[in-house]
């Protein structure tokens, strides 16, 4: 009888081009390589410089996020980059695309967006695959039982060159939800509910697969929001196993299989989840039903707590004391109705259209405080077509937020979209260190509920208060 596996045993061993050994680790063959911007340009210098070509060009594909506009300007029709230094990043992918052979999905495309958010919504990423990418947030694929891990620049020519990577196998956590998560509280609260829980270090060295009940009722998009956010406890990766869920959410997307082989990569794409007896490392358990809305207070995304919390003391922990300094918060003291300067709803955690349909839920027939500027800034071109075409855009405006093009926007001070010195901001991406959002700039993570609500309110709020 063979031994039970789990889902990233069954990953890894599809994959094992060689094993690894006492001196050099394992390669792994990766079934699809996605590019962007900021990550590319060191690595096609580097094929340059050997002579070399890229090994599967038709297992690449690039776009545009990171660092373009997301307030378009065009002159004669067409789109002005006013930052050189973005200019250039982009003008050097659509170069390196160009020589080398790559489908690149760039600024005016139908299909450019954020590269975890077109991956998945152009059926691109499927189960059972190796996914990689020059973005920590490539865990976010893990959502449809995939092996997907952020890489390095140069990494990111290994693979072009090689169409694998060198890996160690992480170890395996099995992360159970049991029970329902109540009105108001998302897939964002879950994720930041488990970091608070156990540290932004926590999971160091495992892939993360979550399960329970509470997964199992998630959508495909809330699945991608907690796979999202496991490199933020320390994971190397996160993992859903793929189920009827998964193959609904595939099933018709442009790169999905069609016809009868629809049905064969289905048959094949189920055996990818873990075996009954299955031994992981480390098993963890949680009450989703006990939840509440999180949010963040310092300068990781394991400084969280309940909304309605009160700041802790720092009892001696430097990391506490200093992110308390920068963020000019004081232990004891409630967040609820702390005053906020920016909210930002947007980047490849929360920027898809559910996302956006929370956001507008709270919005609709509110306005933003007037000391408030909100942005709206879906994670594609489809996503900002689908949400135009149910009027959602129509809310936001109305409401008073600013309706943007699809980029990474606000969650990192690498575009125009930034924070400064001293502002705060309620914010649905995945990261809230020193300077994120731009020099001085002082982030709360959140759900796009609990953004909404914060924006109308002009402070940090309880979204459930605005729920009907």
């Amino acid at each position: 009888m063979s031994e039970a596996r789990t889902l990233l045993d069954k990953l890894w061993g599809a994959h094992l081009v060689r094993p690894a050994t006492p001196d050099t680790p394992a390669i792994v063959y990766v079934d699809l390589h996605l590019i962007h911007e900021v990550t590319s340009p060191q690595a096609f210098s580097v094929l340059r410089e050997r002579g070399l070509k890229v090994r599967r060009p038709e297992r690449t594909i690039a776009t545009m996020d990171h660092a373009t506009p997301t307030d378009f300007r065009r002159v004669d029709g067409r789109i002005v980059i006013d930052d050189p230094q973005a200019a250039t990043q982009i003008r050097t992918l659509e170069e390196n695309c160009q020589e080398f052979g790559i489908t690149l999905y760039g600024l005016g495309s139908e299909r450019q967006g954020i590269v975890h958010v077109i991956g998945p919504e152009l059926g691109l990423t499927q189960p059972g695959q190796s996914i990689v990418c020059g973005d920590s947030h490539t865990c976010t694929h893990g959502a449809f039982g995939a092996l997907a891990f952020g890489i390095g620049t140069s990494e990111v020519g290994y693979v072009l060159a090689t169409q694998s990577l060198l890996l160690e196998k992480p170890k395996t956590m099995a992360v159970s939800f049991d029970g329902r998560l109540a009105k108001g509280i998302t897939a964002k609260d879950l994720i930041l509910g488990l970091i608070a829980r156990i540290g932004a270090g926590g999971a160091t060295g495992h892939a993360l697969e979550f399960r329970g009940a509470a997964v199992e009722a998630l959508s495909m998009e809330e699945r991608m929001t907690l796979c999202n956010m496991a490199v933020e406890a320390g994971a190397r990766t996160g993992l859903v196993a793929a189920d009827d869920t998964t193959f609904a959410y595939l099933k018709g997307r442009p790169f999905a299989p069609a016809g009868a082989a629809w049905e064969e990569a289905v048959g094949r794409w189920r055996a990818f989840q873990s075996d009954p007896g299955a031994r992981f490392d480390r098993e963890l358990r949680f009450d989703a039903a006990a939840l509440e809305p999180m949010i963040t207070y310092g300068t990781s995304p394991g400084m969280g707590l309940p909304v309605g919390g009160t700041i802790p003391d720092a009892a001696g922990d430097a990391s506490i004391e200093k992110a308390l300094r920068y963020m000019g918060l004081t232990p004891g003291t409630a967040l609820l109705g702390h005053p906020i300067d920016v909210v930002f709803i947007g980047s490849c955690t929360n920027s898809r259209l559910s996302d956006l349909r929370l956001a507008a839920s709270v919005f609709k027939g509110r306005h933003v405080a007037q000391n408030v500027r909100a942005l709206v800034v879906p994670g594609s071109q489809q996503v900002k077509r689908q949400a135009e075409a149910e009027g959602l855009d129509r809310i936001f405006r109305e409401a008073g937020a600013d309706w943007r093009e699809a980029g990474c926007s606000m969650c990192l001070g690498m575009n125009a979209d930034k924070l400064q010195a001293g502002q705060y901001s309620v914010s649905t991406s995945n990261r809230n260190f020193e300077g994120r959002q731009g020099a001085g700039g002082r982030t709360f993570l959140a759900s796009p509920l609990t953004a909404a609500a914060s924006a109308v309110a002009g402070r940090i709020a309880d979204a459930r208060e605005y729920l009907a």
